[in-house]
Formats: C-alpha cells, sequence, structure tokens
C-alpha cells in the first residue's frame, strides 16, 4: 500500500518520525520498514505489509493535524529587531536564529543592523548569533510574546550577549517612534513633539501654553498633567509645565515612547500622558548631517484684510523661515592623548531657528477730527451735538503716537487701521552626548542640552503701535543628566541617575516709562497696555534616581527611589508703569466744554456724556498700579519671590506575564510632596477669619503634608487575535501643584500692592496723576512694632518667631 504526501504541505520529516513511532508501539509491520521514494515532486511511503494499512493512516492523520495545528501561521510571532556592537555600531551580515518547541527561523542582519524573522509559535526560544566567524549562544530563553515585541540585541567584543526588548506602546495605549518615523514624517518646524498627536485621545492645548514649551491635553486633560523626559531624566518645565527642548533636533532624536491612560508605578507627577525622548548616541564611524530648511510667503496667497502700507507696500505680510543645523558622532579619539575608539563615544547636534512672521492687524484708531477734540455724541433722548474738548496736552502726545486710519470699510467704519506686524522668533538649540564602557557590565552615558529661545512677541497689535510696546517670551533652557548602569546578570540591572533643569520663561516689556492706557468699551486699541508688567521665573530642578530591574522566568520586577527637589525665584507685578482706564463707569470734567449747538455745554465737575470725551480731556474713571514701597525693589524686579518644594517617591511593580496572550502589571508607588514655602518670608497677602480679614506676613499654604499617598497601579492586557488588543487598567496619581500658578498659595505677591482710584463726584482723576513708592504707609504688627525697620527686604526674626502675623495698616 502506498500514501502520497508533498513536503511543502507539512513537515515530511515529523510524518515520517511520528508514524515510524505509533507503528512500532502498535504492531509489527513485516520486517518493521517504511521505504519511501520520489516520484513527480511526491514523496511516495511504501509499507511492507497491508494489514498495517490504518495505523499508517492513523499516524499520517495525528502527525499533519498536530502540524497544522502548532504553525498557526496567521497568528505567530514575526520577531524584528536591531543588532549592533557595544559602540552603538549596526552589525550586518550576521546570522541571528531562534530554536524551540514551537519552530526555529533565521534571518540576516542588513546593512543598518536591522533584521526579520518570519512568524513564529508564542513560546521560548534559543537565541543563537552568527558574526564575523562566531557563532554565540544568548544564555537566557527569548519569549515571543502576543504582540511581537522588537528588540535591540547588542554584542560585545567579549563574545557576550545583551538583548534589550521594548514592550510596545500600545499596551498602554501610546504611540512608540523610530528615528525613521520622527525623520520621514512631515514636521511644521521640524517640532517632533508634534507626533504625539498621533496618539490616541491626544490634542493640543492652548491653555498655559508657550512658544516652544507646548502642552497636550490627553483624555481630556490638562496640559500641565503630561509629564516629559528624555533619555529617562525629567524636562517638563519646572514653572509652567509642558515640555523643554521640543524643538529638539529630530536628526538627534533616536526614538520615542509615548504612555497614556494606565501608567506604571515607575511614573509620577501626572495622570495624562507620559513621553520619553530618546537621544542618539555615538557609534564607531564618524556620521553626521548638514541640513537647512526654508519657508517663505512667496509660497503664501493673500489674507482678506492683507492691504498695502507704507511700512509694508508688498502683496501680503512677509515671513521667513530657516531652519539650520548640524549633527555629528562618532568615537572619542584624541591621537597621542587618548583612544576611545572602543568604549567612549560622543554625539552633538546644533539648530538655528529664525522666523519672521507679518501678523494682520485690524484695530480701531482716532480719526483726525477726534485728534482735534471733536467728540459727535448720541444723547439718551435721541438728539445729537458735538462736542469741542480741549485735548489735555499729554492725551495729544498720546494720539500724536497712534497711526491714522487706513481702511474705511473695514470693521471699525472711518476708525480702521489694518496693517502687518512682525513678529520675530529666534532660537539656538545645542546638545552633546558622551557614552563610555567602563566594562562589559558598567557602562555611564551624560548629556548636556542648551536652548536659547527669543521670541515671539505675545502681542503684536501693541507693536504695531510702538515697537517697544511689546511683550517677548523668553526662555534660557539648560539641562543636564548622568546615569551610571550595572549589570551584574542577564537577569539584574542597577541604575542610577543625576538630573538638573533649568528654565527660565518670561515675558519681558521694554518700555518702563509710559503708562497704559486702556478702553473698557474697546473705543480704540489700548496704548501700551503691558505698562511694563513684569512676569519672570528662574525655574530649577534637581532631579535623582535610583532602580533596580531582575527578571525570572515569566515575570519582570522592578523598584526604585526618586529625590525631587525645585528651588525657583519669580518676580510678578501687573502694570507697574501705572494704568488709566476710561470708560466703564463715569468720568467727570475737569474744565469746560462747549458744545456745537450751546444746548450741551459741559461745567467743570459734571459727568461725562461718552469715553471719548473723557480721554481727550485726560480724565480717566480709573487709575491702578502696581507697587511696593521705597525698601523693596520696583521695576523689573517687582515682587520677588523665592519658592521651594520637596518630593520624595518609591516605587515597586511587576509585569507578570501568565501566558503568552495574557499580562498582568501591578505596583505601587509613594509620593510626598512638602507644600510650597516662600524660603526669604516675602511673601504677603489676606486671610480670611471669619468674618473678617487679616493681612498676613509670610502665609502658610493652605495644605498639608500628606504621608498616606499610596498610588497603587493595575492594568491587564490581553492579545484577544493578532489585531486586536485589550486592556483595561487603573491607578490613583498624586498631582503637585503647578508651581506657576498655585505659588499665591504662599500668599500671593510679595509685598506689592495694587491701589485703586476711581472717579467720583467732585473728585476727578487726572491723567498724569501717581502714587509714589514713599506715599505707601509703613507696616507695623499688632503691637506697633515697624516689621522692616532695617529697611531690609526680608523680615527680621520677628517674623520668623511669628510666620504669620496680622498688621493693622498697609
Amino acid at each position: 500500500m502506498q500514501v502520497y504526501a508533498t513536503s511543502t504541505d507539512f513537515s515530511f520529516s515529523r510524518l515520517l518520525r511520528i508514524a515510524k513511532t505509533i507503528i512500532q508501539r502498535l504492531g509489527t509491520v513485516g520486517e518493521r520498514q517504511l521505504t519511501t521514494t520520489s516520484r513527480n515532486g511526491w514523496t511516495v511511503i511504501r509499507l511492507v505489509s497491508r494489514k498495517n494499512f490504518w495505523l499508517l493512516v492513523l499516524a499520517a492523520w495525528l502527525s499533519l493535524g498536530g502540524y497544522i495545528c502548532a504553525q498557526e501561521p496567521s497568528t505567530g510571532q514575526a520577531w524584528q529587531g536591531a543588532l549592533r556592537n557595544t559602540a552603538g555600531a549596526p552589525i550586518a551580515g550576521a546570522t541571528i536564529r531562534l530554536t524551540g518547541k514551537g519552530g526555529s527561523a533565521e534571518a540576516t542582519t542588513g546593512a543598518d543592523g536591522e533584521f526579520h524573522m518570519k512568524p513564529l509559535h508564542a513560546g521560548q526560544y534559543k537565541l543563537t548569533i552568527t558574526a564575523e566567524g562566531r557563532t554565540i549562544e544568548y544564555a537566557q530563553p527569548i519569549d515571543l510574546e502576543r504582540g511581537a515585541p522588537a528588540a535591540g540585541i547588542e554584542l560585545s567584543g567579549r563574545g557576550e550577549i545583551s538583548v534589550a526588548v521594548r514592550n510596545q506602546a500600545a499596551a498602554t495605549g501610546g504611540e512608540a517612534l523610530s528615528s525613521q518615523a520622527v525623520s520621514e514624517l512631515p514636521l511644521n518646524k521640524r517640532d517632533f513633539s508634534q507626533l504625539l498627536l498621533l496618539a490616541a485621545g491626544t490634542m493640543t492645548d492652548a491653555n498655559g501654553a508657550t512658544n516652544f514649551t507646548q502642552q497636550f491635553a490627553i483624555n481630556g486633560q490638562r496640559g500641565v498633567e503630561a509629564t516629559f523626559a528624555m533619555d529617562g531624566a525629567d524636562i517638563s518645565d519646572p514653572e509652567m509645565g509642558g515640555s523643554t527642548f521640543s524643538n529638539f533636533d529630530v536628526d538627534a532624536v533616536e526614538g520615542i515612547e509615548s504612555i497614556s491612560g494606565w501608567m506604571p508605578a515607575e511614573i509620577g507627577r501626572g495622570a495624562a500622558g507620559f513621553t520619553n525622548i530618546i537621544s542618539r548616541s555615538g557609534a564607531s564611524g564618524f556620521h553626521g548631517s548638514v541640513f537647512e530648511f526654508v519657508r517663505n510667503s512667496a509660497f503664501d496667497a493673500r489674507n482678506y484684510f492683507d492691504h498695502a502700507t507704507p511700512a509694508y507696500p508688498g502683496r501680503i505680510p512677509p515671513f521667513r523661515r530657516n531652519e539650520f543645523g548640524f549633527t555629528n558622532g562618532g568615537p572619542v579619539f584624541l591621537p597621542h592623548v587618548y583612544d576611545g575608539r572602543r568604549r567612549t563615544f560622543y554625539f552633538t547636534q546644533y539648530q538655528g531657528f529664525r522666523q519672521v512672521l507679518g501678523t494682520t492687524q485690524v484695530m480701531p484708531v482716532p480719526t483726525p477730527a477726534e485728534r482735534a477734540g471733536f467728540d459727535a455724541v448720541t444723547y439718551p433722548d435721541g438728539s445729537t451735538d458735538t462736542l469741542d474738548v480741549p485735548v489735555d496736552p499729554a492725551i495729544a502726545a498720546i494720539l500724536a503716537r497712534y497711526p491714522l486710519p487706513n481702511y474705511a470699510p473695514g470693521a471699525f467704519g472711518i476708525r480702521t487701521y489694518a496693517t502687518a506686524s512682525k513678529v520675530v522668533t529666534n532660537a539656538n538649540q545645542f546638545s552633546v552626548r558622551i557614552d563610555h564602557k567602563f566594562s562589559s557590565k558598567d557602562q555611564f552615558f551624560a548629556r548636556f542640552n542648551l536652548d536659547n529661545l527669543t521670541g515671539p512677541t505675545t502681542n503684536p497689535d501693541q507693536t504695531a503701535i510702538d515697537p517697544t510696546f511689546g511683550i517677548q517670551y523668553n526662555d534660557r533652557q539648560r539641562n543636564v543628566v548622568g546615569t551610571y548602569t550595572r549589570t551584574n546578570s542577564p537577569r539584574l540591572t542597577l541604575e542610577s541617575s543625576i538630573g538638573i533643569i533649568r528654565s527660565t520663561p518670561g515675558f519681558p516689556t521694554f518700555d518702563y516709562t509710559d503708562p497704559g492706557v486702556k478702553f473698557n468699551d474697546g473705543l480704540f486699541e489700548s496704548f501700551n497696555s503691558a505698562a511694563g508688567s513684569v512676569m519672570q521665573a528662574y525655574g530649577n530642578l534637581f532631579q535623582g534616581r535610583q532602580s533596580i530591574a531582575y527578571t525570572a522566568g515569566n515575570q519582570a520586577f522592578k523598584a526604585g527611589v526618586e529625590v525631587r527637589l525645585n528651588r525657583d525665584t519669580t518676580y510678578f507685578g501687573i502694570s507697574p508703569n501705572g494704568e488709566y482706564d476710561f470708560g466703564g463707569g463715569t468720568a467727570y470734567a475737569t474744565e469746560a466744554i462747549p458744545s456745537q449747538s450751546g444746548t450741551h455745554d459741559i461745567h467743570a465737575g459734571d459727568p461725562l456724556p461718552d469715553t471719548l470725551s473723557g480721554f481727550l480731556s485726560g480724565s480717566p474713571f480709573v487709575y491702578t498700579v502696581a507697587i511696593a514701597p521705597p525698601y523693596f525693589s520696583n521695576g523689573p524686579h517687582i515682587g520677588p519671590a523665592a519658592i521651594s518644594r520637596n518630593n520624595v517617591s518609591a516605587y515597586a511593580q511587576d509585569t507578570w506575564k501568565i501566558t503568552p496572550r495574557f499580562t498582568l502589571d501591578y505596583g505601587v508607588r509613594w509620593d510626598l510632596y512638602t507644600p510650597i514655602t516662600e524660603r526669604a518670608h516675602r511673601t504677603s497677602g489676606f486671610l480670611t477669619m471669619g468674618k473678617t480679614q487679616e493681612f498676613v506676613i509670610n502665609p502658610q499654604p493652605g495644605y498639608q503634608t500628606n504621608w498616606h499617598a499610596f498610588e497603587p497601579r493595575v492594568q491587564a492586557a490581553w492579545q484577544v487575535t493578532n489585531k486586536i488588543h485589550a486592556h483595561v487598567g487603573g491607578g490613583i496619581m498624586v498631582i503637585p501643584p503647578n508651581i506657576w500658578q498655585d505659588n499665591f498659595l504662599t500668599g500671593s505677591t510679595p509685598f506689592a500692592v495694587y491701589p485703586r482710584l476711581v472717579a467720583a463726584t467732585g473728585a476727578p482723576i487726572s491723567y498724569g496723576f501717581q502714587i509714589t513708592p514713599a506715599q505707601l504707609p509703613r507696616v507695623y504688627s499688632p503691637s506697633g512694632t515697624d516689621i522692616f525697620a532695617s529697611g531690609s527686604d526680608c523680615p527680621d526674626s520677628f517674623s520668623t518667631m511669628y510666620p504669620s502675623i496680622s498688621i493693622d495698616t498697609l
């Protein structure tokens, strides 16, 4: 009897082996032999005896069925990754082989060290690498799981293999992007942070976002709840939240790992999402690139409101953007000094950003008739008349600095002025990274970043009146990190890291002389609306981490401790030049104002009929100013505060692969945040005591230290099919207060007061009226002690003894 089979349908050798075993156990087959021959591409199995034909059928069925069940090519795992040496250089032409109960697979690495294997059944496999004439076996089994995780394999000169398996971010609802994806995707401004918008549930959060400090609202949460890291070190802005260095050169990015929804216990400080940017390291050969990207207005269409002006006679407002820079990496080699070609490598990059953006501005400005003092008034009874207002000389100087209307059909009628205002943004970003390998088990890496940001102007409407009225965003970002990694064994890894980040977000103004003139009813565009306002922060974060990772069987444990110290300084004061508000309430005449008809004449002390008459005569409704006593700093350094906050945390977590398809992550984190304090004791504010209010010096925050801040985390992930992955999880997060937004818990701005003078009958306010620091009263305690008798800007020992002191006057 003969049975035909083709080796392309199933494993013929397996069929033959199982058939022989079953037949020999169940009975004899004549001479106990099976013979095979080839015929037209088919393999013929010949039995000597007929009586055991059904035994062979049974053996073939068992072999074929078992093979088909084990094959499952549609749900197999296609392992992929990259093979590199200890210097990070790719190894080409190497053979990667996996063998195990689920079969075997083999692949050859390409020029970039990348390899891709055919699908294999989920399970444990033995890894063998043949490269450069050597065959090396990895001591630990490779566990292929559902989802086919990528692997980074490192081959040392001593014949040792190190494998780093990176779990897919899909397990946590985020994204994982390689350096190739980062470089190839079209990015406006080459801003890699825009790639985070690819993750589900992520959108841009404009609240609090500045030029390069972008914030992202994830799953409906505020942007400040997302945290950012680079090479594992925190790069979130210490003061404002959001990411610093978001204009990091995309050619220097090795990969991006993003997590949202559920986060493991090792991640704290935010509940929305966590993003880790992995920077590139040097390699055995010298590599680099030079680039420049250009955009300009020659390719843009005209905006509906774009009109030629003497300042901008072109077709459309100007727009220029240039991004340029370089990258370079390789071994550290100094002839006759140091040869680090096998163990020390560097990578450096620079990126410059230059942009001039012409923004269309449409605003109301005074007409020539109004500048001459003519005010057409419509009275409540419907009658109209024209007032001939004597223009105050100081107001006339302001009117002369306003541009004339140039677009009568515009939104503000004959008062409409349309123009383009230039917004200039410059950035210089640089980083250098050093990787050093002490031995096959010990390695160290350090990186330094700087980013100098200047611009943009945040109020281009004001610069259209006078360039000195602009508020400009400035930031000087610095980051340094050092990480030491000790790999005791393939199962046990220790890591120590120290990082420092400094960010100086500020909105400086350039005019510390002209007061602000505002129109509460929108009559005209404000004049110097900034009025010298001061908003400047210097944020410093010191971070230290120690972690330990251990793998055992199908479980991976990780634990660690972390210390974070915030040491910040802020300056804050709104309108220290003084601010005059016209409109919004009744102002009063300071002199007689005749009317054209003679029936609506106004006498000194009479209420004025509209905002324009008050403005032309120099009689505002309200005057306010930010001011500090003369023994405190005023001007650009008004309202100083020295803010401190400490954080200590510890965590432990476990990733347990219960089955090849089901994984359970669980852990707990403990966070201790001390209250925000003002270490120089220079803050003050009002404290409500029952039905009364007391002004207090150096008040304490409105919350206390919570020693029971335990944060359990748990997640279950199930690979339903090859294309469907389900996960569910939850956790408790401790969210620290945002320093910039919440440092008022220490008692508002320190010893800077805001007196407000409102016009009243018989008491009009004249433009030019000022309150000076010398006019502020001394500050006394309830017992009559002059708290600042020494003239110092810090309270003496009296305030140290009584951190909250009521005072009678200010």
